[in-house]
């Protein structure tokens, strides 16, 4: 009896062994994909950045959608849908509620940008561009500024996106 228990034994290591060494090779396959996956599912910030700019000088007219004429929200609202597929609320107060908000000192390029008396007062977006700078949809049309001009008053930023950069 313990001669055939030895047997048994024996005879079952390779097996475990392979079955072991299958399992953690699927694991390392699936870790490895799941990686890439990560990076290259990501949208592109140029990708919205280039959507954006094509816009520049494009005339400003309230509750307008694109891409003729714009209102702020409304080119927000398109740039994204047009360049990356992703669909955001329609105004700002809606886009400041319905995306993932970032601090000041988080903020990358393709965040939106949100001005107002406070966040329940939201009253104009923009879309950060890097070097403390927008682009956005005012009554001049749009136009790339800085962030911090006097006029404005800085109440909040958010992520509507998770973006990859260039």
């Amino acid at each position: 009896m313990v001669l055939s228990h030895r047997l048994i034994k024996s005879a079952l290591k390779p097996f475990l062994l392979l079955v072991a060494l299958v399992s953690f090779s699927v694991t390392a396959v699936s870790f490895a994909q799941q990686a890439n996956a990560d990076s290259s599912d990501k949208p592109q910030y140029s990708a919205v950045y280039k959507e954006a700019k094509k816009h520049l000088g494009t005339s400003y007219v309230y509750g307008a959608t694109g891409p003729t004429h714009f209102d702020c929200s409304g080119f927000t609202k398109y740039v994204y849908k047009k360049s990356i597929g992703k669909a955001i609320p329609r105004t700002a107060q809606a886009q400041y509620r319905g995306t993932k908000k970032v601090s000041k000192s988080h903020v990358k390029k393709g965040d939106l940008v949100y001005f107002g008396s406070s966040t329940f007062g939201i009253s104009h977006v923009g879309m950060y561009i890097g070097n403390g700078k927008m682009i956005d949809s005012q009554n001049r049309g749009v136009v790339t500024e800085k962030v911090y001009a006097p006029w404005w008053h800085v109440v909040g930023f958010s992520r509507p996106a998770t973006l990859s950069y260039d």
